[in-house]
Formats: C-alpha cells, structure tokens, sequence
C-alpha cells in the first residue's frame, strides 16, 4: 500500500470518526446479528443427532430446536435490516460531508486554480468521484464488519466442536488471502486510469454542450467525434481491464474454498467413522466452514471496490486540500467608501516566466471615470481583476481610500464594486432573484425601477410570468443582449460607489446603446468607474482614458488630448473610424 493510499484512508476514516455512535451501533448490530447465524447451524446439527436411528427420533426436542431456529432467523433479519440501516445513514452523510467541503473549497480556492482547470474535471470529482466512492464506502461497511465478525466467530465455534479440522481450515486459509491480495494489487492502477479518464470525458462532454453553437458554426462535429470516441475508448480499455482483473478475485477464492471444503468433508468423514464426531456436528461444522469461506470472496470483492473507491476518494481530497486564497482572517472592512484608488508600481504576471505588467503606477480620484483601452493582451482585463483582488499582485499595491486591498476583507471590497461584464452571468431562478441578487431586501419598486433604467423593463414585461419568470444559467430563450441588460439591472439596484464596466454593451444594438449609455453617465455620476472598451466611442467622455499595451500604460489624458498627441490611441481610434 503506498504512502497516497494510506493519507487517504486514514482521511476517509477522519470523516467517519464522526458518526463514531452510529459506527458502534452497526457493529453491535453486525456482531448480535453474526451470533445468532452462527447458532443455527448448532441448533441444525443438534437436532439432526435426534434421529438416532430409525423409529428412535426424539420429535419433542427436534421441536424445541425448531423454534429456536425461527426465533434466531426472525431476529437475525431485524438485527440485519437495523444494520443497514445505519450503514446507509453513515455513508450518505459522510458523502454530505465532503461534498460539502468539496463545494465550500471551491468558493473559496485562488481564481488561478479555477482557469488552470476544466469545469468539468471538477464537476467530475465532487459528483462522479464521489459516487462511486459511496458505493464502495457502502460495500465496506455492509460486508466488511459482518466478514470479519463471521470469520471470527465461526472459528471460535468450529475450535468448540473440533480443534483438529479447524486446524486444517486454519491451515489452508492463507491460500485464499494469498490469491486475494495478488489480484487486488493488480487492479489498483487500472482503476486509477479509469477515473481520470472518467474526468476528461465529463470535462470534454461539458465543454462540447456549453459551446454546441460555436461547434456547430465552425462544423466541427466530425472533429469532435473522433476526439470523443478516442476518449471513449480508453475509458472503455481501462474500465474492461479493471473490472476483468477484479472479477477474477471471486472465482480464484471460491476455488480455493471449494478445496478448504473437501478437505475438512473428507477428514470429518473419517473422524465421523471414527466416533470421534457425530453426523450432526459434522453437518454443522461443513456449514460452519461455508460460513467461514464466505466472507473471503466478499472481502476479496469489498477490497476491489474499495480501491476503486479511494483511486476516486484520492482525487476529491486532492480538491478539497488545494490551498485556498490568502485568508482575511483579522482584516478590516472597508467602510465609507469614497472611491479614492491608487495603484504603485504595480507588477503582476499570471505565469512567472512571461510578465504582464510591470511598474504600473496610477491614482484615480473620487467620482472620476477612466476608461482602459489598448490592443487584445495588453493587460486591461487582468488590470481590472487586480482592482477586484481576484488575484493578488506580485509587487507594489492598490489601495483604495488609502487602505492597501490585501489588508481589509474582499467582501467588503467587491461589496463597493458593481461589475457588469462582456460575458454575461444567469443563475438559474427567476429574473427577479437574479436582479436581486447584490441587494437581496430590495423592494419591487426599487426592483422596477433599476429595470426601467437599465431598458430591461419592457422585454421583461413581455415575459410569461414577467419578473417571476424562471430562466436557466444559459439565460434560456433570452438573446445575449437581453441577458446583459440584466446584469446592467442588477448592478443599478445596488448601486456601489465604484463601478467596473467591461465591454458592458458589446452585446447590446446601437439604440439601446445610447440609452444605455445615457443611463450609465446617471448612475457613474460622482462614482469612481473604470471602463474597458473595444469600441472607442464609448470611451470620449471618460475624464481619463489610459491606453495600455505589454502590460505598460503608454499614454493617458482626454479623449481630444489624446487625438492632438496623434500617438497610439490616435491610430487606434482613426482605425476605427476611417476618415
């Protein structure tokens, strides 16, 4: 067993160190149900020595042992059903466990991890994963407690009745352990492989049907087949591999049982003859031996499903321990804010190797619009992601109203940004929970209001249930436009003392984007806004607009100061308005 194996188990049993009460409970249930098994076949083999021989049968005692026999099935059934029963309560509430800590870890894990790995490698693991780990969780307590207790009871009865063929059972067990272990090794890697593999399917089938439209406009079906069958069949491989590998640990036991069971028949027959054992007892004790076997093809079984649990369990613990971001434990919140930000000798890169910005120094005042243009890659998105602290800086600092950002809590600094962005974000709700969503105790009026002044009131109007409409996270029957004149909605009801507009109307047609943007010049109003655009029209009346490229601010002032310098800026605007 390697050293990953071991962390993981010793951390799957920390979850279950929880439920220690239930734990004792279902071995309590697991040991009285054992017990009462185990007395059968004694009761069987006793009552089978009252017929002594023929017209000498004692039917009064046969009776009794009858009714004993009913009453100890009866019992062990309930004793059975109790343990089930809290097996499977232990189980689905460890899985609510990680789960749980699986999705609080990704609320709070560094952005970086978030673009370093597909969506769906990660849904794969807090769902698929963890799955599959609950069934062979399940596997384990429902036949790993009640093997182990049968093998150790059954020894003690069959030592009862007769030491010397328990010792020959006892003698030939370590070649069912040996066959067991063999296999089960084998089988370890092939499940691994069968997991990961699992994760890029799910990562590629959840990457295929959020984008089906670009596929399909791009007609690369065909491509996209041949990937998905490529993939396809190597989780076919791996998955025919393990589970050959691992059907074989039944079989191999079983035929090593069946040689441990003739060979007690056979020295039983011979003690049987010799008086030293009575036919009753010899039938109990062949029933004792099946008992005793049987759990080794169902531990044997359990250990394979248990690997393939834990190659799954190894990778949702790999999530949940990613380091999360720097912690605000002991940070001050940001209260009263005016908007004052400023940002010195800023550096950043998302990879070591190849920097981004470097040296960036700027102060924006209260209530001042500066609009961020510049060519594709020039760092205006990442510039904005630092001002959110969805990444932190590699050098210098931003502080906004003379507090550094690392030193007070993110909420109370996205609290007083209103983001609205070139991709638009849905949840699946209703529109008005979506509208809501910054400002969750806001009335209707406010509410409609908001939606009035962002120009979504008269399509949300037109809806089947207007604002209690529910609509999915891919916005449903709403064109791409629509969806982001809620998410300009929703940042008007909040209204925070700064605003960050993304390429806020690139989705938007022109009419209402003078609308729009008349709105906008209300609500940026004694704000501090910073404005990323492509289209320069949107930026003319920015108090100050900074052209960025390679990560270096390499000209800032007024629209028409900037014209009159006839430098970059001077080219990017003309190139869009030719003449």
């Amino acid at each position: 067993m390697d050293n990953r194996t071991k962390r993981t188990i010793k951390k799957v049993l920390h979850y279950i160190g929880a439920y220690r009460f239930q734990l004792a409970a279902s071995i309590v249930f697991a040991g009285a149900s054992v017990a009462l098994t185990l007395w059968i076949p004694l009761l069987i083999g006793r009552a089978i020595d009252c017929i002594i021989d023929k017209g000498q049968v004692d039917f009064n005692l046969i009776k009794v042992y009858l009714i004993k026999i009913a009453i100890a099935a009866l019992a062990t059934a309930l004793l059975q059903w109790l343990m089930n029963t809290v097996n499977n309560k232990i189980t689905f509430e460890v899985v609510r466990d990680i789960r749980d800590e699986a999705f609080r870890k990704i609320e709070i894990l560094p952005l970086g991890y978030i673009d370093s790995h597909s969506y769906g490698e990660t849904v794969s693991r807090v769902i698929a994963d963890v799955d599959t780990f609950a069934d062979g969780l399940l596997m384990g307590f429902t036949n790993l407690f009640t093997g182990v207790v049968t093998i150790l009871g059954t020894l003690v009865f069959m030592l009862m009745l007769h030491p010397g063929i328990t010792a020959v059972v006892v003698v030939m067990t370590p070649i069912s352990l040996f066959v067991a272990k063999f296999i089960s090794t084998h089988t370890h890697d092939m499940f691994k492989l069968q997991s990961e593999t699992r994760g890029q399917q799910t990562a590629f089938i959840d990457e295929m049907v959020n984008n089906q439209k670009v596929v399909q406009a791009f007609c690369h079906e065909d491509e996209n087949m041949t990937e998905f069958d490529e993939i396809n069949s190597r989780l076919s491989k791996y998955s025919l591999r393990a589970t050959f590998f691992s059907s074989l640990t039944n079989p191999g036991t079983r035929f090593v049982n069946n040689i441990v069971y003739a060979a007690v028949a056979l020295v039983g027959a011979f003690a049987a003859i010799n008086g030293s054992i009575t036919a009753g007892i010899l039938s109990s004790f062949l029933s004792y031996v099946n008992q005793y076997t049987k759990p080794f093809n169902e531990i044997s079984g359990v250990i394979t499903e248990l690997q393939n649990a834990l190659t799954c369990a190894a990778r949702i613990f790999e999530l949940i321990e990613q380091p999360p971001q720097v912690s605000d434990e002991g940070n001050a919140a940001l209260a009263d804010v005016r908007g004052e930000v400023t940002l010195r000798d800023v550096s950043f890169s998302y990879v070591p190797e190849v920097s981004l910005i470097e040296h960036l120094n700027l102060n924006v005042t209260h209530g001042r619009r500066v609009a961020i243009v510049g060519p594709t890659g020039c760092g205006k998105t990442t510039l904005i992601n630092l001002l959110m602290r969805f990444y932190d800086v590699n050098g210098g600092s931003i502080s906004v109203d003379g507090s550094d950002i690392r030193e007070v809590t993110r909420h109370s600094l996205r609290q007083n940004y209103g983001m609205v962005l070139q991709e638009t974000w849905l949840k699946n709700g209703t529109v008005r929970e979506n509208l809501c969503m910054g400002k969750p105790d806001a009335t209707d009026e406010e509410m409609i209001a908001a939606a009035k002044a962002s120009h979504a009131h008269s399509f949300i109007k037109r809806l089947p249930q207007g604002y209690d409409t529910v609509i999915n996270e891919d916005g449903g029957s709403l064109s791409q436009g629509q969806k982001q004149l809620l998410c300009i909605a929703r940042v008007m009801l909040c209204l925070p003392p700064m605003l960050i507009l993304d390429e806020a109307t690139s989705s938007i047609d022109t009419r209402t984007e003078l609308k729009i943007q008349d709105a906008f010049a209300r609500m940026m109003k004694g704000r501090t806004s910073f404005i990323v655009a492509h289209r320069l029209s949107t930026v003319r009346d920015a108090d100050v607009i900074l052209v960025m490229k390679d990560g270096h601010i390499i000209e800032q002032g007024d629209h028409n100061t900037l014209l009159q310098k006839g430098g970059f800026y001077s080219k990017l605007y003309y190139s869009q308005y030719d003449g």
